[in-house]
Parts: C-alpha cells; structure tokens; sequence
C-alpha cells in the first residue's frame, strides 16, 4: 500500500504541528515548513503528493508558492488553509490550480475528507493512466503476432487506415482475430482517447437491435421507462466496432446505412436528430457478397462499410506463425497461472504446426493454456495435447501409391532422427548414414521444418 507524504507550510508553529499530527495519525507522512520559500526549496529536494499550505505568510505567500510549485512539481495537488476574509484570495488559488480550500478555523474530520477524496482522486487518475498506457501497448499494431506474408500485409493496411476516418470491413474465419485488429486500428488513430465499442451484432435480438443501435425514448415502446442512449451516441467521437455485420436484420440495414451517410441518428420514439462522429469498424464471417446475391444484405450498404477491406488469413495458411504464437501464449500464461515453461518440445510443435486449427487462434491459445495448467516439466510435451490432437498425429493414413508410402515412412524416419539429436543435422547424417549435403536435401524434398 502507498504511503501518500504531505508537505505543509504554515507561519504558526500550532496549526502546522497539529495539522501533521492529524496526518500522521491517518498514517500520511508529513513534513513542515514556515514560509513559502522553505517549501520551494523542500519541492526541489524532494517529491510530495500534496502540499497544505496557509495564503498569507512571510517572505513567499500562498499565491506565490503556487505558482512556483506547479512549475516545479505539477504532479503535487495544493490545498489552501484560510481565513473567512480572504476568500477571494482562495478562489484565485482555485484559478491558479489549487485543488481545494479550507477556512479557518478548520474541522478535523472535515480536513481528512478532503485530504482523502483528493488523493483517492489522483489515485484513480494515475490508475486510469496506466490501464490506458496498457491498453494501447496491448492493441499496438506491432504487438500483433505474425511474420508471414499474408500478416505482413494486414499491418500495412492498419498503419495505412489507422490515420483516416474511413470505414473497414474486416473479413475472416471466426478466431482469426478481427477484433484485436479493430482495437488496433482505433488505438493507433486519432480517435484513441475516445471510446472503442465493440458490438457483437449477432447476439442482439432482432427487435430490440434499433434501440441498441440509436438509442429510445421513455414511453416509446412497452419496457422503456427511461430514455436511453444507443451505441452509436454512447461511442460519438470514436469507433463503434460492429463484429458479425452480416447478422443485422434487412429492415435495420436501411437505417444503419442511413445513419452512416447523414451522420446523425432518430432514437426510437424521438422526431428530432441527433448528431453523431461515429468511425465504423465491421467485421464478419460470412462471405456478404454471397449474401447480396441471396439478397440477405443490402448492396449500398455493404460498399458504405466497406471502403477498405482487411481479409485476415486463416492459421492453416500462416504455418510459420504458429511458433511465434506458440511462444506468446506460453509467455501469456506463464504470467497469469504463475508458470515457468521455456517453450515445446520438437515433437509437440511439429504436431501444433500440422493440426488442422478450425477454431482459428483462439483454439491454440485453449490448448496451449490447458498445456501450461497440464505441465509437470520445463517443456510442453504430447502428453499436455489434447488426446486428440496426438492421436490424429500418430494415426497419420499412411499412402497407397508405394512411392508416396516410400516418402511418407522417409520422413517420418527423418524426423524422429532430427528429434533424437536436439536438431543437430550433422549428428542426425551420421546416425542415418547419409552425408549432410544429402540430409538437407532430402529435408528439402519432404518439406522437413521443425523451426
């Protein structure tokens, strides 16, 4: 727990003895001064969350100390003691950034509120601060893991659109990561300091997806007792995020359209607008020109959201990504579950890069948490793989053709060597009886990677 420290600055010896006396019994620790000038050259040595001090006093009066401390310490929070005569001395403090006045003669229990509710206050600030540091660090484009073509290029399409307005339309499976790419799109843009709202479009009842949308007035259908703001108002400045766009019912697709062109919105039940500054960012599964053709989407529509289009390839098409997610997740879950596991086994990866991921990223996130919980030694092994996943490995159908069973049983046998020194290729030619110039070339000829 922090121990907050306090400087007080007082020209009699009582009110600032018995003001740190108060203090320290709250558990603050204090230290005194008796005029402006001891407190400016105390702010220079050392660091203080709140400075207390009296307006008038010799040689640096209250109003000066300000001045001087908010140029030398912004981050200390200033409260004034005064007298019921110089009350508008103390809102010229207030006007020169001092948080708080109190008059003379002071109420203990009343001091310690405020003292209190200011540094809870600037508690909560710095909180806020770090939690929105960690966001933007979390949805940094660069944090997104992939080294493969097809992720190449999804960063170069979030740097390009992060700095417009325009809308995207995210297209891919489900667990590809569209709203890690959303985020990172709103948290690298102008609009980062305003709110990102996602919205899962699939999961809103049909009927009640217009007053979700744009909001209601009380009265205006049987449940709405009270006015209520839609996503559209509540995200006004910055990203409405609408994951699974395809989901969104014909009748409501008009008004969306029409709310995106007019840039303003009709809550249910209201005759007059409201302007909205809303960015949108939609994203879905489904293949929506498909869906036109069905006449399931509007055609206008789908060319409003889709002004750029970032299609995120499947994991079975960036193979070479999947160590690189491997190790983050693991990293991931050695911090939250308090684990130490350096990384996989040969054998264990070459499994997690020829599993067949329908489930996308988020299903190899699952099996490498449930590995990290399973895990008794310092690598993952195929005993922390969901018995499937080892099964349908070792269950491999073996080829008919005889050349093909030839290649099958070859690399099979290649692997196991490789596996047996470590990945050494000069031991694995020896143990095969090969030179190594042979090895890499037959590692070539298999497509043999256990990187």
């Amino acid at each position: 727990m922090k121990v907050y420290r306090i400087l007080i600055a007082d020209d009699e010896q009582t009110i600032r003895e018995t003001i740190s006396t108060i203090l320290q019994d709250e558990g603050y620790e204090t230290e005194m001064v008796s005029n402006g000038i001891e407190a400016i050259q105390l702010l220079n040595k050392k660091n203080f969350d709140l400075l207390i001090t009296d307006l008038r006093m010799p040689q640096m009066d209250g109003l000066e100390l300000i001045k001087n401390s908010i140029k030398i310490c912004p981050q200390t929070s200033v409260i004034i003691i005064t007298a019921y005569a110089s009350v508008e001395s103390a809102i010229e403090a207030l006007r020169l950034g001092a948080y708080d006045y109190i008059i003379k003669p002071f109420n203990h229990d009343d001091l310690i509120l405020r003292i209190n509710r200011l540094l809870n206050h600037k508690e909560l600030i710095l909180e806020n601060q770090v939690l929105k540091q960690e966001i933007e660090e979390k949805y940094n484009f660069e944090n997104i893991i992939g080294q493969s073509p097809g992720m190449q290029a999804v960063f170069h399409l979030i740097k390009k659109v992060s700095v417009n307005k325009g809308n995207v339309l995210i297209t891919g499976k489900s667990g590809t990561g569209k709203e890690l790419v959303a985020r990172a799109i709103h948290f690298n843009s102008p609009r980062k300091n305003k709110r990102f709202v996602a919205i899962n479009c699939g999961a809103i009842v049909g009927t009640l997806m217009e007053s979700e949308f744009f909001g209601h007035k009380k009265g205006s259908f049987t449940g709405a007792i009270n006015d209520k703001d839609g996503y559209f108002k509540i995200a006004n400045q910055g990203t409405l995020f609408l994951d699974e766009v395809g989901d969104i019912p014909l009748p409501l697709q008009g008004k969306l359209l029409r709310a995106i062109e007019e840039e303003d919105i009709y809550p249910v039940g209201a005759s007059i607008p409201i302007q909205v500054d809303v960015r949108i960012i939609a994203a879905t599964h489904r293949d929506l020109v498909k869906e036109i053709e069905r006449g399931n989407f509007r055609e206008d529509l789908f060319y409003r959201l889709n002004v750029v289009e970032i299609a995120l390839p499947d994991l079975s098409d960036r193979k070479d990504d999947i160590p690189l997610l491997v190790q983050h997740f693991i990293q991931k879950y050695n911090r939250e579950l308090s684990q130490k596991i350096k990384g996989t086994d040969n054998s264990t990866m070459r499994i997690l890069r020829n599993h067949d991921w329908k489930g996308g990223i988020r299903e190899l996130e699952n099996v490498i948490e449930r590995a990290i919980i399973l895990c008794d030694g310092d690598y993952i092994t195929q005993q922390d793989l969901p018995p499937n996943m080892v099964r349908n490995e070792s269950d491999e159908e073996i080829p008919l053709r005889l050349k093909e069973a030839v290649a099958f049983f070859e690399k099979r046998h290649i692997i196991k060597a490789l596996e047996k020194t470590s990945n050494n290729k000069e031991e694995t030619a020896n143990l095969l009886g090969i030179s190594l110039s042979s090895l890499y070339r037959k590692m070539d000829e298999l497509k043999i990677d256990l990187s």
